[in-house]
C-alpha cells in the first residue's frame, strides 16, 4: 500500500475505536482536508516525490464537483443574508459546509488524484465487517440483559455538530412506533446504518478472497436486517443488479426481450398497475408512522420553499411542529431539504455533478467491470437521498466516494492493474 492507501485502510479498520470515543464526526472531515492538503502538496512538488505519491490532475467530473459545491457555499451565504440570520450563524453554517457538502468533491478528488486502488478499501471494509460480527452478540444481548440504550455522549460534542447523537455511543434503540429493538451500529441512527450496510455488502461482493468475501457480505446483510431500513433492501438489489444488467443494453437480444415484455405488460395493463400499486403501498405500510412523518416533512418543505424562498431557500433548517414529531423541516430528504434550505439554485448545484458522475459511471460500466462497484455505490446513495440528508452523513460515506473517485481516473493513469480486470488464470 502507498502511504495514503495505508492511512485510509487504517482509518476504516479503526471505525469502532473512533466510535467508542465519539470521534467519527471529527475523523471524516479531518481525513478529507488533511489528504486534500497532501494532494496539493504533491501536485506542487510532483517531480521531487516518489512515483507512488505523485498526485494526478483532477478529471473534468471532479472539477465540476468542486465548482458546484463552491457554488453551494455562495447560495448558503445568500440565503443567510436574505433572512438576516446574522454573522455568527453564517460562520457556523459555513463551517458546517466544510464538514458536509465540501467533503463530496474532496473525497472524490482524493480517490482520483491519488489513484487509490478499490481493493484496498474493499478489504478494509471486510475487516470492519469481521469486527462487527465479533461485537454482534454484545449488541444482541444488550436489550435482553436490560442494558441502557445509550451509554454516553462524548466530550467531543464541544467541537460542534448537528446534534448530540453524532457523538453518542449506543447499544441499541427502541422504535417509538411499535417498541421493537433496532440497532444502528456506529451510525447516528438506524436508517443510516442501512446505507452503511449497503456499501459494505456491495464492496464485499467484489472481494476476491472467498473467506473475506463471505465475512463482508454476511456483516453487511446483518446490518441491513437489524437496522430495519426498508430502503436498504432496495439499495442492495438495485446496487447489485443494475450495474450488471447495464452492459446487456449493448446486446440486440436485450431490446427484443424488452419489447416482448412491454407487450405483455400492456396486455395486462390493469393488473400490472394494480399489482405495482399494492406492492408499493405494502412497502410503505411496513413502517407506516415513519412514512407519515416523512411525507408531512416533505409536504411542508415543498410548500414553504415554493411560496417563501424559491430561488435561494431559507438558509437553514427550522424546528418542526408536533405533527412532524418535532423533526426539523428540511431534513429526512436530500432534495426537499436542498429546496427548503438552499432553494432551486442549491438543488441544481447538487444535481449537476451527481448526474454527470452517474453518466460517466454508466458509460464505464458498459465497457468495463471497473465501473460496476462505483455505479452500484452511487445508485445506493441516490436511493437514500430520498429518505436521508446525505450532506450530514457524508463523513461516513467516504469509502464509497473514494471508490467513485478512483473510477473516474482514465485507464492509462491507473497506479496498478484493476482487480476487476485481472487475468483469467488469477
Amino acid at each position: 500500500m502507498t502511504p495514503p492507501e495505508r492511512v485510509l485502510a487504517r482509518t476504516l479498520t479503526l471505525t469502532w475505536v473512533f466510535y467508542l470515543f465519539g470521534a467519527l464526526y471529527v475523523v471524516g472531515p479531518v481525513l478529507a482536508w488533511s489528504l486534500f492538503g497532501f494532494v496539493l502538496f504533491s501536485l506542487f512538488l510532483s517531480p521531487l516525490m516518489h512515483e507512488d505519491l505523485r498526485a494526478g490532475p483532477p478529471p473534468l467530473t471532479v472539477v465540476v464537483w468542486f465548482v458546484c459545491m463552491a457554488g453551494m457555499l455562495v447560495v448558503l451565504w445568500v440565503g443567510h443574508v436574505d433572512y438576516s440570520l446574522g454573522t455568527g450563524k453564517t460562520i457556523k453554517s459555513s463551517i458546517g459546509w466544510a464538514k458536509g457538502w465540501a467533503l463530496f468533491p474532496l473525497f472524490i478528488f482524493i480517490g482520483a488524484a491519488l489513484r487509490i486502488r478499490p481493493e484496498i478499501i474493499i478489504r478494509a471494509q471486510c475487516v470492519l465487517g469481521l469486527q462487527t460480527l465479533i461485537l454482534l452478540p454484545l449488541f444482541i444481548l444488550a436489550p435482553m440483559l436490560g442494558l441502557p440504550e445509550k451509554l454516553y455522549t462524548s466530550p467531543l460534542r464541544a467541537v460542534g455538530g448537528p446534534g448530540p447523537e453524532y457523538f453518542s455511543v449506543y447499544f441499541y434503540t427502541i422504535d417509538p412506533a411499535d417498541g421493537s429493538w433496532r440497532w444502528q451500529f456506529w451510525t447516528p441512527w438506524s436508517p443510516f446504518a442501512g446505507l452503511i450496510g449497503v456499501v459494505l455488502t456491495l464492496c464485499a461482493i467484489e472481494e476476491r478472497h472467498p473467506v473475506w468475501r463471505a465475512i463482508g457480505v454476511t456483516a453487511g446483510l446483518v446490518i441491513v436486517v437489524l437496522c430495519k431500513s426498508r430502503m436498504s433492501l432496495i439499495g442492495i438489489v438495485v446496487g447489485f443488479s443494475a450495474p450488471r444488467m447495464l452492459p446487456l443494453l449493448l446486446r440486440s437480444w436485450t431490446w427484443m426481450a424488452m419489447g416482448a415484455l412491454s407487450t405483455i405488460m400492456v396486455a395486462a395493463g390493469t393488473w400490472t398497475v394494480t399489482t405495482l400499486g399494492e406492492s408499493w403501498q405494502a412497502f410503505r405500510d411496513l413502517r407506516a408512522n415513519s412514512t407519515r412523518v416523512r411525507d408531512t416533512l416533505q409536504s411542508i418543505a415543498k410548500e414553504r420553499w415554493w411560496t417563501e424562498a424559491p430561488w435561494f431557500g431559507h438558509g437553514s433548517v427550522e424546528p418542526g411542529a408536533h405533527v412532524t414529531e418535532h423533526m426539523l423541516i428540511g431534513t429526512h430528504h436530500t432534495w426537499y431539504g436542498l429546496l427548503f434550505v438552499k432553494g432551486a439554485v442549491g438543488a441544481v448545484m447538487f444535481a449537476i455533478p451527481i448526474i454527470l458522475t452517474l453518466l460517466m459511471l454508466m458509460r464505464l460500466t458498459m465497457v468495463s467491470k471497473r465501473g460496476r462497484l462505483p455505479l452500484g455505490l452511487l445508485l445506493g446513495m441516490l436511493l437514500f437521498s430520498f429518505g436521508e440528508n446525505l450532506e450530514v452523513l457524508v463523513y461516513m460515506l467516504w469509502p464509497a466516494l473514494i471508490i467513485i473517485g478512483s473510477a473516474l481516473v482514465p485507464e492509462g493513469r491507473l497506479a496498478a492493474p484493476s482487480p476487476y480486470t485481472r487475468p483469467a488464470h488469477a
